[in-house]
């Protein structure tokens, strides 16, 4: 139960003021070039960021396994349509770019 608690606390940390800054263009100047399509990245990271809330809440209110299940399901689905949207977003930036 601890790992599911230090897990969401490390995703919190990291991905939540990562994908927040790249959704409102708070990067830095030297990283814009490095980071193109910010905005979509944004959303990909706090998709990513979805799926840990997802996968673990269910689990520490102890709820019955068939709701874990689909809530697993749920955070996987969107983990890769966040996964999804950053890659189409790089490759639209790559086909954009000269």
């Amino acid at each position: 139960m601890i790992w599911h608690w230090i897990g969401l606390a490390a995703f919190s940390l990291t991905l939540l003021p990562a994908g927040l800054a790249l959704l409102t263009g708070r990067i830095p100047n030297r990283l814009q070039a490095r980071l193109a399509p910010a905005r979509p990245r944004g959303w990909a990271l706090l998709a990513l960021w979805a799926a840990a809330p997802l996968n673990t809440v269910p689990r520490l209110a102890d709820t019955p396994s068939a709701i874990t299940l689909a809530a697993t399901a749920t955070a996987g689905a969107v983990a890769v349509a966040g996964c999804a949207l950053a890659a189409a977003a790089t490759l639209r930036a790559a086909k954009a770019a000269p």
